[in-house]
């Protein structure tokens, strides 16, 4: 689903990453993930995608740095992060952009 989002400016995180084979619990986490983002101060929206391969790509949009040095130190996310480089994720890479523009068509 496309992110509903405010007018620009407004930060983006770009995760992608090779997942390693079977669930091992990720999916449940995945999506804990995502609701817990949703109740963070300064978060703005997500968009997720993965092939079936396992590659995937998770683009969450934030108010400003603040709100996502938070997200990043909020405990849940730490845990599940450090269960992602154990278990989950064969190679990942983070990027934090800004949005300075935006265009569409039909509704997000």
């Amino acid at each position: 689903m496309i992110a509903r989002t405010p007018e620009p400016p407004y930060l983006a995180v770009i995760f992608s990453s090779q997942r390693t084979p079977g669930d091992q619990g990720y999916g449940v986490m995945a999506d804990r993930m995502v609701e817990l983002a949703r109740s963070q101060p300064g978060f703005l929206g997500v968009e997720s995608a993965r092939d079936a391969e396992g590659f995937g790509i998770t683009v969450s949009y934030w108010k400003d740095e603040a709100s996502i040095a938070a997200w990043k130190a909020h405990a849940e996310h730490a845990a599940a992060q450090r269960l992602g480089r154990e278990r989950w994720h064969g190679s990942f890479h983070l990027r934090v952009c800004r949005v300075e523009r935006e265009a569409g068509m039909g509704a997000p």
